[in-house]
C-alpha cells in the first residue's frame, strides 16, 4: 500500500513551522494513543505512521528530500520509518515527549485510569543530553565510547528509598498506597475522570516520616557514572541517539530518565562530507596535470594510489568506490570523490617566465575546450544528483 502525504498525515499545510509541527504531533499522539485506544490495531499502526511522519518533517534535512523527491527521497537515508516493534512511550521519548507529558498537557495531568497500567513508583527522572565528538574515521567504522557523566544517582545510603529506615515509611494517606488519585475534568467532551498522580507522595505510594540524613529525602545525589555508548557507523551531525534509564535516577526510587546523545563531528584536515560521500581536495601541478602521473591520497583506512591521465583538467573528479562512510539505515556505502585542482604558481623566477612564454605560444597550450570539459556544476550535478 502506498504511503500517505506526510503533510496530510499530520494534517498541516506545507508551509508549517517547527511549532506547528510539534503541537499538531502532539495532538495525534493523544488521540491515537494505545492507552486511548486498547486493542485497537488500526489506531496504532496510525500512531506509527504519524510518529514517522513527525520524524521526518521536524528534521530540516530529510524535510527539504521529502518536498524535492517525496518518498523515494528518503530511500537508504534514514528517514521514514524505523518505528516497527518499538513500544509506543518509546516513540515518544525519541522525541524528547512522555506519555504523562502529553496526557497531562490535554487532560490536566496523568493517564487515564484503566488503560495505562500500574504506574511505576516514584518520580521518573529527567532526561540527560550530552554531545559526543566524532571523527570521520570513527563515522566509517562504528565505535563505543566510555563517557563519564555526571548526574544523579541512587542514594546509597538509603538505597533510593529517601528514608532513613524501613520504620520510617508509611503507606500514603491521600492515595492509600496506589500513588494514583481520581481527578474530574470538565472537558468540551463532557466530564471526563482521571487517574493523576497523588499530589501527596507525587506517586511514590509511600511517605516518609523521617528523611535519610544523606540524600534528605530526595532519595537520590549527585554523583559519576561511566556510560558505554555504542556509536553505530554512519551517523551525522546533530543526529540524536538514546538509551533508555541512562539519565538521571528517579525521585524516591522511580524510574530513571534517558541519556539523550547528540552527535558532533570534527572537522577533518583532508576531507569534507557530502552525505555518505567524502570528498578530497586534490591540487596537482601543471606538468603532472598535462603529462599524467601517479600519486596516493588518504582515504578513511589508509592511503589509495590513484593514476592521474595525461591533459587532466582543472575540476576533474575521480571516485572511489565504497571508500566513503556507511549509511545507518541500510548495507549501502558511500564513495570517496576526488576533487582534481590545477595549481598555478604564484610566483615565478626568471627562468620559469621564460619557459612559460615560449609554452603559451605553442598551439597545444591554447585553450580548446571540447564537449566533454563541460562546467564544474555539471560534473557536480552527476555526482550528487
Amino acid at each position: 500500500m502506498a504511503k500517505r502525504d506526510y503533510y496530510e498525515v499530520l494534517g498541516v499545510p506545507k508551509n508549517a513551522d517547527a511549532d506547528t509541527l510539534k503541537k499538531q504531533y502532539r495532538k495525534k499522539a493523544l488521540e491515537l494513543h494505545p492507552d486511548r485506544n486498547p486493542g485497537d490495531k488500526a489506531a496504532e499502526e496510525k500512531f506509527k505512521e504519524a510518529a514517522e511522519a513527525y520524524d521526518v518533517l521536524s528534521d530540516p534535512d530529510k524535510r527539504a528530500k521529502y518536498d524535492r523527491f517525496g518518498h523515494a527521497g528518503l530511500e537508504g537515508a534514514g528517514g521514514g520509518g524505523g518505528f516497527q516493534g518499538m513500544d509506543m512511550d518509546d516513540i515518544l521519548r525519541r522525541f524528547g515527549f512522555d506519555s504523562d507529558d502529553i496526557f497531562g498537557e490535554f487532560f490536566g495531568g496523568g493517564r487515564r485510569g484503566g488503560f495505562g497500567g500500574n504506574r511505576p513508583r516514584g518520580e521518573r527522572g529527567s532526561n540527560l543530553r550530552i554531545r559526543v565528538k566524532l571523527t570521520l574515521e570513527e563515522i566509517a567504522t562504528g565505535v563505543n565510547k566510555k563517557i563519564k557523566v555526571r548526574k544523579q544517582v541512587p542514594c546509597s545510603t538509603c538505597s533510593g528509598s529517601g528514608a532513613r529506615d524501613k520504620a520510617s515509611v508509611d503507606t500514603c494517606g491521600t492515595c492509600r498506597g496506589s500513588g494514583m488519585v481520581n481527578r474530574v475534568t470538565q472537558t468540551p467532551f463532557g466530564v471526563m475522570q482521571t487517574a493523576v498522580q497523588c499530589p501527596t507522595c507525587h506517586g511514590a505510594g509511600t511517605t516518609v516520616k523521617n528523611p535519610c540524613n544523606v540524600c534528605k529525602g530526595d532519595g537520590r545525589v549527585f554523583g559519576e557514572e561511566t556510560i558505554d555508548v555504542d556509536i553505530p557507523g554512519g551517523v551525522h551531525e546533530g543526529i540524536q541517539l538514546s538509551m533508555s534509564g541512562k539519565g538521571n535516577a528517579g525521585a524516591k526510587g522511580g524510574q530513571p530518565g534517558d541519556l539523550l546523545i547528540t552527535i558532533e563531528e570534527v572537522p577533518h584536515e583532508e576531507f569534507t562530507r557530502e552525505g555518505n560521500n567524502v570528498v578530497h581536495e586534490l591540487f596537482l601541478n601543471i606538468a603532472d596535470a598535462a603529462l599524467g602521473t601517479k600519486i596516493e591520497v588518504p582515504t578513511l583506512d589508509g592511503k589509495a594510489r590513484i593514476t592521474v591521465p595525461a591533459g587532466t583538467q582543472s575540476g576533474k573528479i575521480f571516485r572511489l568506490k565504497d571508500k566513503g562512510l556507511p549509511s545507518v539505515q541500510s548495507y549501502e556505502r558511500g564513495d570517496q570523490l576526488i576533487h582534481v585542482n590545477v595549481w598555478t604558481p604564484k610566483k615565478l623566477n626568471d627562468e620559469e617566465k621564460r619557459l612559460l612564454e615560449r609554452l603559451k605560444e605553442m598551439p597545444n597550450f591554447k585553450p580548446n575546450p571540447g564537449k566533454e570539459d563541460r562546467s564544474f556544476f555539471d560534473r557536480v550535478k552527476d555526482v550528487f544528483g
